[in-house]
């Protein structure tokens, strides 16, 4: 029987869901480490598994205990093992998760992510499970220091919790109401990462366009804060690419596609969710905004940034969609040309208005307008990219994104809209993930483009020296997370530039 050693204990973190777990799990990594944890070895028992949990799709359920029940043995034959189950599933099931998965030593929420360490130390000391569930935001997460996953690309939160009402939703009842993190230490994290050899970093938030809502305090909302907080972050020397996801279609103003095209550092990609192309569904969904003003929206992108790639979620099969309904949909992906998208058909979720509403779609009738719909966007998507064939583009090269780049002896790097590119490094020497190169695009597919001629140009970066040494940026806290009214650079950061082409 295995035993582990009670002085340095190692530690894995699984994640799962969205972008914002994925931050949250840099979280959790950052903790453990400044607590005396380290990563564990590739393939070895780790002292530690951190679950952190998604519970928006219908089988997140299923996935975490199935998983919870592959380690009970390994646990059973490891003595000293401690098992954390976190994040939005922990958050709505509580105490069930330890009701159905005894063995689990610590389950904590959302909101309060910082208190991992304690709970585990606790539940060691008490060898009792340790349950801890706040109903409202602890401390916002940029007090916690965060071990990034990248070298060359992070992820900055301006904003946790929601809103919005949507009734396939289930977010806003496990995250909380929206509350907008300080501008000024947004700009701070921006600039610690950058200062690590970061290029790119994404702007995080369940609505980022709704950002300046809610800065903690009475005075009135700032209705630009996103599209100064865009500008701001032009001003950021070293930062060659910014990206933010996801908005929400009814909140999207003009000022914030001013600030994409004329801010340098911007990149010409928007993810927009639909949901739906039916007013009739939109309305049921609790969507507030309808058809013709989403595709206004698209149109006015592309007037400012003709080559803008635009990505989507949409959802198929919600309760009560007709034939007709789901023709709107096909109609809106036909004309807003998204370069992808991300769909999903529709499954209940317990606690959500939708869940208890009636015409409920039978399987086989979502499963096949699925069907239809990827067709769809997978012939508007090669399409699009056809259109790229003969076109230079900049990629920041990527670790890990082209499965079978051993067999092609290709690399793969995102070019500043998105679009996942894979490409032949040639005689060029010395490419590294984190490295930009220039190559022309020679073959389309749905999912990725290829460029199989010369690397026109290689630029070695700090990022590429970190990640060949294996060295991931580490940040330290900043700030004290909650409430200012105003939009400010730290003063390490210049004064925003106000011109220039994101192209």
């Amino acid at each position: 029987m295995e035993t582990i050693d009670r002085v340095t204990r190692s530690y894995e973190v699984r994640t799962y869901g969205c972008q914002m777990n994925v931050h949250d799990s840099e979280r959790l990594s950052g903790l453990l480490e400044d607590a005396g944890y380290t990563p564990a070895a590739p393939g070895a028992t780790p002292d530690l598994v951190v679950f952190n949990t998604c519970a928006v799709r219908e089988n997140a359920d299923n996935k975490l205990y199935g998983n919870l029940s592959h380690l009970a043995p390994v646990k059973a034959a490891t003595p000293g093992m401690q098992i954390a189950v976190g994040g939005c599933l922990a958050q709505k099931d509580r105490s069930t998760v330890v009701k159905k998965a005894p063995w689990v030593d610590v389950v904590f929420g959302t909101h309060n992510i910082g208190s991992l360490p304690a709970l585990l130390d606790r539940a060691r000391h008490n060898e009792q499970a340790q349950v801890e569930i706040l109903e409202s935001l602890e401390a916002f997460p940029s007090t916690l220091p965060a071990k990034r996953d990248s070298a060359y690309s992070g992820w900055v939160s301006i904003s946790v919790g929601c809103n919005n009402t949507c009734t396939f939703c289930i977010v806003p009842s496990l995250r909380g109401k929206e509350v907008d993190r300080r501008p000024g230490d947004v700009l701070a994290e921006v600039q610690a990462l950058v200062d690590e050899g970061v290029l790119e970093v994404t702007l995080l938030g369940q609505n980022v366009n709704s950002y300046g809502v809610n800065f903690g305090d009475a005075a009135p909302r700032n209705k630009s804060a996103f599209a100064e907080l865009l500008t701001a972050c032009g001003s950021i020397e070293g930062l060659e690419r910014v990206r933010f996801t996801s908005p929400h279609p009814a909140e999207f103003t003009d000022d914030v596609i001013e600030a994409m095209a004329t801010t340098p550092n911007v990149c010409p990609q928007l993810h927009m969710p639909l949901q739906s192309g039916s007013d009739r569904v939109l309305k049921a969904m609790r969507r507030s905004y309808r058809k013709a003003r989403f595709l206004g929206i698209i149109d006015k992108v592309r007037e400012a940034m003709p080559h803008a790639a635009i990505t989507t979620d949409i959802i198929v099969g919600f309760p009560g969609e007709t034939e007709e309904d789901f023709q709107e949909t096909l109609d809106v992906v036909r004309k807003a040309r998204f370069s992808s998208a991300f769909t999903f058909q529709y499954s209940k979720r317990p606690g959500t208005p939708a869940a208890e509403f009636d015409e409920q779609i039978p399987k086989g009738v979502v499963q096949e307008r699925y069907d239809r719909l990827i067709a769809l966007q997978e012939e508007v998507s090669l399409d699009e990219n056809r259109k790229l064939i003969g076109t230079e583009v900049e990629l920041l090269v990527a670790a890990g994104a082209g499965r079978k780049n051993a067999a092609t002896a290709r690399m793969s790097g995102r070019a500043r809209d998105g679009r996942l590119v894979h490409f032949r490094p040639g005689p060029e020497a010395g490419i590294r993930p984190g490295d930009l190169v220039t190559v022309d695009i020679t073959a389309a597919a749905p999912h990725h483009l290829i460029a199989d001629g010369h690397v026109h140009s290689h630029r070695r970066t700090r990022a590429g020296d970190a990640h060949k040494r294996g060295i991931m940026p580490k940040t330290a806290p900043i700030g004290v997370g909650l409430g200012l009214p105003s939009i400010g650079a730290p003063v390490t950061v210049p004064a925003a530039a106000t011109t220039g082409c994101c192209e």
